[in-house]
């Protein structure tokens, strides 16, 4: 059941009331069983929604003041505080970052050139395939962070090319804490939490750090199982938790109707690079919705839980989600996200479920055969022994290749599943700014 949310009034064509998100979001959870989500919905200045639904992993009831990772939706955090200290000239967005932090180096002499702007824009020439950093251990600071990239080389010149890399707001929030003096959390806390009266928000180091260890679900054969979430570095990248209350005046904030931040500032956050024609700003994303109307949009993953925040610049509107599934469930958050965004518009409720819904029966089907060939093999273990009694041991061992390929399937899910992830973010770039109806089937938009 939902917390109370605030204003109700009799809606207008192309206006979104309480109502209609609340009907959204119960028909989305009973139709995929999702466990639990927050959602914020404001529109210019006022608070449309605000509600918790669920309960969490630990079995807590969730309400509007339940605190919740927000994973990469963090990043947007992160470059407003960089771009306070812009604004008080104490970083120029085109120094070298070295400049200002003399502890960042890489194992490539080009990136002493990587500016403080590259490092926001996501262009800074780090990327996943050079410095793959979830499959290392995982470090405990900040300063550790900015430690490890000493032997990481880069995939690409600084400046020419957009590539979604985690490091770089790892980077940026060192960089805070170098030039304010104190630690990172505590500049987010003075400088954007608090001055948006966000009192329950907050950043942490790891995983181990988030609400009940960052334990959620992952849907399989039909079914939620719980998990918790291996520990993995999140500060300045995605380790913001928050709550549906404060995240409803972030995206006032964010959308211009509030006292702060400048709009100034906003426009530089919120403006694509344009490099190489990406659509990548400042921890947001440029595009357009279905209808052709402007959309800024950040999604984020963790392995249990998953985000979406997304506002209309032309009607005003902000939408934040969190729900307790992460990559390996779906999109749960950014398909609750679309499905107010076409209410908004005035189009039908598409029914959309995440992928993985569809993806059981594949799983079905590959357990079913593994199970079969095991079986098999048992039933004829003795007659393959003796005809097989004086051969060649490589002999044996070439043939049992197809028995053992399942196997390392299902041992390797997980980490195609992170590749996967990192690849659907590479090509949100592509896609930002199309019309859904114009976007090729399978390509996401993260």
């Amino acid at each position: 059941m939902p917390t109370e949310t605030k204003i109700e009034s009799a809606p207008q064509a192309g206006e979104l009331s309480a109502g209609a998100v609340d009907d959204h979001l119960r028909d989305y959870v009973e139709r995929t069983r999702l466990p639990d989500a927050l959602v914020a919905v404001t529109k210019g200045d006022q608070v449309v929604h605000v509600a918790g639904y669920g309960r969490t992993a630990g079995d807590e009831v969730i309400t509007k003041t339940t605190p919740m990772p927000l994973a990469s939706l963090s990043k947007s955090f992160t470059a407003l505080a960089v771009l306070r200290l812009a604004d008080q000239h104490k970083i120029d967005l085109d120094a070298p970052v070295r400049s200002y932090l003399p502890g960042f180096t890489m194992a490539d002499p080009r990136a002493a050139k990587i500016t403080v702007r590259q490092v926001l824009q996501q262009t800074s020439g780090m990327s996943d395939l050079s410095f793959p950093e979830l499959t290392l251990p995982a470090p405990g600071t900040l300063r550790e962070a900015v430690a490890m990239l000493r032997a990481a080389p880069l995939a690409t010149e600084p400046g020419t090319r957009m590539a979604y890399h985690n490091p770089n707001y790892a980077v940026a929030a060192r960089l805070v804490e170098v030039v304010a003096g104190v630690p990172f959390a505590d500049y987010l806390n003075a400088a954007v939490f608090r001055p948006l009266g966000m009192t329950s928000s907050r950043t942490v180091d790891t995983s181990e750090e988030l609400p009940g260890g960052g334990a959620g679900y992952v849907r399989a054969y039909g079914r939620l199982v719980a998990r918790s979430h291996p520990k993995w570095f999140l500060n300045g990248s995605f380790g913001v938790v928050s709550t549906a209350d404060d995240l409803a005046k972030w995206l006032i904030a964010q959308s211009g109707a509030g006292r702060f931040p400048p709009r100034r500032t906003l426009e530089t956050a919120q403006t694509a690079s344009g490099v190489a024609g990406s659509t990548y700003g400042m921890g947001w994303e440029v595009g357009r919705t279905a209808g052709g109307a402007p959309r800024l949009q950040h999604t984020g993953w963790l392995l249990t839980h998953d985000s979406a925040q997304v506002l209309l610049p032309a009607s005003g509107y902000g939408i934040a989600v969190v729900t307790n599934t992460g990559m390996i469930s779906g999109d749960d958050a950014l398909l609750i996200a679309d499905g107010l965004v076409d209410l908004i518009e005035g189009r039908p409720d598409a029914g959309a479920a995440p992928f993985t819904m569809t993806a059981d029966p594949w799983l079905a089907a590959l357990t079913v055969l593994n199970l079969g060939l095991g079986l098999l093999g048992v039933r004829r273990a003795r007659r393959w022994a003796g005809r097989r009694a004086g051969q060649a041991a490589w002999r044996p061992i070439v043939r049992l290749v197809p028995y053992v390929l399942p196997i390392g399937f299902f041992l390797g899910l997980i980490h195609v599943l992170i590749h996967v992830a990192r690849a659907r973010r590479a090509r949100a770039d592509e896609t930002a700014g199309l019309p859904r109806e114009l976007i090729p089937a399978g390509r996401g938009r993260r």
